[in-house]
């Protein structure tokens, strides 16, 4: 029975297989410039969204001189960075939630089935990446790319389920849900 060497290709068959399973999206690409003697340097700075459409994404940043070299950086960052968030039925978020980072705010609702991802370019690029199917989302203040993902990332990070929830109370799911359906129905009446 032959067996592959330790650090043959059995362990880049695996890193390719784990890699595939991740979209990237890049969300932003910026030259920049340094001053030296002989006059300017130019790099660029990329802004890359990673996610696995299934509840997990990340961002990341990278500098570099050339175009691609900054693109694989910055999706080396993001693949490092991953988070989970907690999605209704696969498809959207459990409850409204607000972000901000820095001069950037955001707010992220629910929404049902059918309505799409309404938002713009640098949150469409983490909804896409995260798996959401309906979301609206509105970007309030700062434009800045770096500053919107940061704030929806950190909205993402306040994403509760009702089982963390439930499980926080001392709860059981079944009768937070049952909470939950009798204020909708009195939201209704009213």
């Amino acid at each position: 029975m032959a067996r592959e060497p330790e650090g043959g290709r059995g362990r880049d068959r695996d890193r390719e297989e784990r890699d595939s399973e991740f979209v990237d999206r890049l969300v932003h690409i910026n030259r920049v410039a340094k001053v030296v003697k002989g006059g300017r340097r130019f790099g660029f700075a990329a802004l890359v969204v990673v996610g696995d459409q299934k509840g997990r994404v990340g961002f990341g940043h990278g500098k570099a001189r050339e175009v691609p070299e900054a693109i694989r950086k910055a999706t080396e960052a993001a693949k490092r960075s991953l988070i989970r968030v907690p999605l209704r039925e696969g498809r959207t978020l459990h409850h409204d939630v607000n972000g901000r980072h820095g001069a950037g705010r955001v707010v992220l609702r629910a929404a049902p089935p059918g309505t799409g991802i309404i938002a713009g370019g640098p949150m469409r690029a983490v909804f896409e990446t995260l798996g959401v199917h309906d979301v609206v989302a509105k970007s309030q203040g700062s434009s800045n790319p770096y500053n919107m993902i940061r704030a929806t990332f950190d909205a993402l990070i306040h994403e509760d389920s009702p089982r963390s929830v439930a499980a926080r109370r001392s709860l059981k799911v079944s009768a937070l849900q049952a909470r939950r359906q009798g204020a909708d129905a009195e939201a209704v009446d009213a």
